[in-house]
């Protein structure tokens, strides 16, 4: 059975219009970052650009890899050298466009990190909080999950890796606030929502304190582990809408 190709311009206009990215205040700019061939047959998704990524992106033949992380955030050094020169001249030799979707990613409602995560986990969703209601909040779907140990030990079944639990494993679960990546400064505003567990990839000194102070357990369970199924779950969406081959490659990353 022949594949079936979609216009690059086309491809991109439709996530645009999927993710609304025009709404956001993002951190780099959401969309296709490097332009390669016209047509896409075979599209390749993964968490972040890295040069591994790309090389695996070729193995498979790739038209246009699609990330969670890619080029050009703001503040960070303009020059194309190092590291930055060898992703790009490799995607500019071989032809290959890269899409690139942040927050529009994180916050979508079906397709996004926190919503696939929320589902993995067995949350059901009831809320939202933080800046721009990042942040999610909703109860374990299992009637056995009663304690925040629970939780853990779903979390490393789910994501396979043990997350870092600070606060008391056999606190009773009531809401749970989750956001992916690096979301540990909104732990305030999970606090503020009612949450009695705050989930997210990364923790940082000071949040320690917070979590044990206010008595909200927190869960770090990495920022690479937890948004893998985001971009997963939109490149499985692409596939069916376009009739593209998909292939999601995930370059392991222990943080």
């Amino acid at each position: 059975m022949n594949r079936k190709s979609v216009n690059r311009d086309d491809f991109a206009k439709y996530l645009e219009q999927a993710l609304d990215i025009n709404r956001f205040r993002d951190y780099c700019p959401n969309g296709m970052q490097v332009e390669g061939r016209v047509e896409i047959k075979t599209i390749v998704t993964g968490v972040t650009a890295s040069l591994a990524l790309i090389e695996a992106a070729i193995d498979v033949n790739a038209d246009a890899i699609l990330v969670h992380h890619g080029y050009f955030w703001r503040g960070e050094d303009a020059r194309v050298v190092g590291p930055k020169q060898k992703r790009l001249k490799l995607l500019l030799s071989r032809d290959i466009s890269l899409f690139a979707y942040h927050l529009p990613l994180d916050m979508h409602p079906d397709l996004g990190n926190n919503a696939q995560l929320g589902l993995r986990l067995g949350l059901v969703p009831g809320g939202r909080f933080g800046e721009d209601n990042l942040g999610w909040l909703g109860v374990p779907a299992d009637p056995a999950a009663k304690t925040v140990g629970d939780l853990a030990r779903i979390v490393e079944r789910q994501l396979g890796r043990v997350p870092l639990l600070i606060g008391d494993a056999e606190q009773p679960l009531g809401a749970v606030g989750w956001c992916t990546g690096a979301a540990q400064n909104l732990l305030s505003d999970a606090i503020a929502a009612g949450a009695t567990v705050y989930l997210s990839g990364e923790i940082s000194e000071p949040t320690v304190h917070l979590a044990r102070e206010s008595g909200v357990a927190y869960l770090a369970c990495g920022h690479h582990a937890t948004e893998r199924y985001g971009v997963q779950a939109l490149g499985q969406h692409l596939a069916e809408a376009f009739g593209i081959e998909h292939h999601f490659i995930d370059v392991t990353n222990p943080v």
